[in-house]
């Protein structure tokens, strides 16, 4: 039986990474996508999301606009990293097909998880300013949800946009105090996800005849030269894919249970993840870290989805 699955999600290249990789896997059922301000505004994030489900063949799955800005921060966006507009590629213009709902973001994932009680899983893989906005309107959300998987944070790497921060909860770091404090995340972030890249030699061996070819070429290589070098990056790392394998297949991530908080005061901590390895303090438990990633088994399941992705659209489209 497929697990239901909901993508709150920033497209972004590693974000179509991901969302083709939840799409090939029998094992999950992606019920819906919620956009979110992030790699680029709202208007691009929501543009990308639904050129992508036309461009997989799935506007059957439907789509909800969320939260246009953080809940106190300044909108910062990446499109010096992911390019204009927020992706790199070809991708189509959507059409009525992938209308967005009329529904925000927030309450379609209190719908679903409702109507999905105990079963579905929320992978977030952008800024949580949804989520902890659904978490306002559903206290209960954490126990509705069959779990929620973040792709955020650095436990105890550095950070990627501060020494202490990384991109996802820097965007918005009350909302994801906010849902690290109250919502029992599954937390992948940078500890394991600086790893999650795939062989350059593999990159360069996908077909580019098509307009999907190149732009999953451009989506594995979004990061520059300078960036690459910056981060000590052989091969750009795919983060949020690394999410969504750990949901297909549970082998792939190691997670440790902490007491965490995320900072929300001087510019130094905002958006730093704390987690009390040696319990110094008097707080329990609420969530998980990945602190251990299997990458071959990573690799693999998203080349695999990869390329059968690309025969499966050319015969489709034949």
């Amino acid at each position: 039986m497929s697990r239901p699955l909901l993508i709150d999600t920033d497209p972004g290249c590693d974000d179509a990474l991901a969302l083709l990789l939840a799409l090939e896997r029998d094992e999950l059922d992606v019920v819906g996508l919620s956009t979110v301000h992030g790699n680029a505004s709202l208007a691009d994030t929501t543009r990308n999301a639904r050129s992508l489900l036309e461009c997989f063949d799935r506007t059957d799955i439907p789509l909800s606009e969320g939260a246009k800005l953080p809940l106190t921060a300044e909108l910062e966006t990446a499109e010096h990293i992911h390019g204009p507009g927020g992706i790199r590629g070809e991708l189509p213009e959507p059409t009525s097909a992938t209308e967005p709902l009329e529904q925000h973001a927030a309450q379609f994932i209190v719908e679903k998880a409702r109507e999905y009680e105990g079963e579905l899983t929320l992978a977030a893989i952008g800024p949580l300013t949804n989520v902890a906005l659904a978490l306002a309107i559903e206290p209960d959300l954490p126990d509705l949800l069959d779990e929620l998987i973040v792709m955020g944070g650095a436990a105890f790497a550095p950070g990627n946009v501060t020494p202490l921060a990384e991109a996802n909860f820097r965007s918005d770091p009350e909302a994801a105090a906010r849902v690290v404090r109250d919502a029992e995340p599954t937390i992948v972030g940078l500890d394991v996800t600086n790893g999650a890249n795939v062989p350059g030699e593999w990159i360069d061996a996908l077909p580019e005849e098509t307009a999907l070819g190149r732009s999953i070429v451009e989506w594995f290589t979004y990061y520059s030269g300078a960036q690459l070098e910056q981060y000590e990056y052989e091969t750009t790392a795919i983060h949020d894919a690394l999410a969504i394998a750990g949901i297909v297949d549970e082998d792939v991530l190691e997670t440790e249970t902490y007491h965490m908080q995320v900072g929300t005061d001087s510019d130094l901590d905002r958006g730093a993840l704390v987690c009390d390895a040696t319990d110094v303090t008097d707080g329990k438990p609420n969530g998980s870290v990945a602190l251990e990633a299997d990458f071959e088994r990573y690799r693999e399941l998203l080349t695999g989805s990869v390329e059968r992705t690309l025969d499966t659209l050319a015969d489709r489209r034949a």
